[in-house]
């Protein structure tokens, strides 16, 4: 903590010391022992993290079969019931709510973990993937038995470390599977607009911080601006410049939030070279100057 306010805590992936696969599955309940249980390296590492907002490396889903779970991600508070499920992505901020004010289960997993073609099915590295799915109709109890499945077979180690993780890897992948095409429309995106959104998209992740102009994607990934514009409009219901700007604008939010760096450092992070032009930009896009989001987001605190 520095000067008062918060900042951001970075949680990498760290397995059970026992069987570790890739993959983690644990009550609500033993995470709360886990935050705020006695004593052990483990318990210790993960005390840090209670209550505070924090930027995971893994993805975590998030179930509750009793209560009402809050949960913040990317600026954004989800309540979680029996009839949903929430989905965290790597590079994603969040903080945990109340944990005591329901029962359910999470899964951790390394973005590596599911075999590549499930990965690219499922949107795996989609960094605007949905945060909160509705669970419900028919749907609901084969999903919840895929994840019932799923928490089984993780708390059996009896058997040699190569087969529990080949099977632990396929019961992800159904439920992955199930929840990503509960509500998916068939056949509404054309497969070249899914290729080129694709590029796009990741061009995106990879340049936001230097290039805000669609003519930047489109000389290096070798289409026409227009044709950028009509598959993001396909995929993401925006076009490609909004898209770009909404990557900014959540990197610049992340960064108000939970960093430390003044706003004219933020700035130049973000490929701004002159403060003044990334006001206008954040303001333009927020409604709200950078300063007021900051203080409104994370007021003073007392330093300890």
């Amino acid at each position: 903590m520095k000067n008062g306010q918060e900042a951001i805590r970075e949680i990498q992936y760290v397995p059970p010391a026992a069987g570790a696969v890739g993959v983690e599955v644990m009550t609500i309940a033993e995470l709360r022992r886990r935050l705020h249980g006695p004593g052990g390296a483990e318990g210790a590492r993960d005390a840090q993290g209670a209550g505070r907002a924090q930027r995971p490396d893994f993805h975590l889903l998030l179930t509750v079969d009793q209560g009402l779970l809050w949960h913040m991600v990317d600026f954004a508070d989800y309540a979680v019931t029996d009839s949903t499920l929430l989905w965290v992505r790597p590079g994603q901020v969040q903080r945990f709510g109340d944990l005591s004010a329901a029962s359910g289960t999470l899964v951790l997993f390394q973005p590596d973990f599911l075999d590549p073609t499930t990965a690219t099915d499922v949107r795996l590295d989609d960094p605007f993937g949905r945060a909160l799915w509705q669970i419900t109709g028919e749907d609901a109890p084969a999903l919840r038995r895929a994840l019932d499945h799923l928490a089984c077979e993780y708390g059996t180690t009896r058997m040699p470390a190569s087969t529990r993780s080949a099977i632990l890897q396929r019961l992800l992948a159904v439920l992955l599977l199930r929840l990503t095409h509960l509500t998916a429309p068939v056949g509404t995106l054309p497969a070249e607009h899914a290729e080129t959104f694709q590029r796009f998209r990741a061009a995106v992740e990879t340049d936001f911080t230097r290039a805000r102009d669609v003519g930047h994607y489109a000389r290096v990934l070798g289409y026409s601006p227009r044709t950028l514009t009509r598959a993001a409009l396909a995929a993401a219901g925006v076009g490609a410049k909004e898209f770009i700007d909404r990557r900014v604008v959540l990197e610049a939010k992340r960064l108000l939030a939970h960093g430390d760096q003044s706003v004219a450092g933020i700035g130049v992070r973000l490929g701004f070279l002159d403060t003044s032009n990334f006001v206008k930009y954040f303001v333009q896009r927020t409604d709200s100057t950078p300063a007021t989001f900051r203080s409104r987001y994370r007021p003073a605190r007392v330093a300890r």
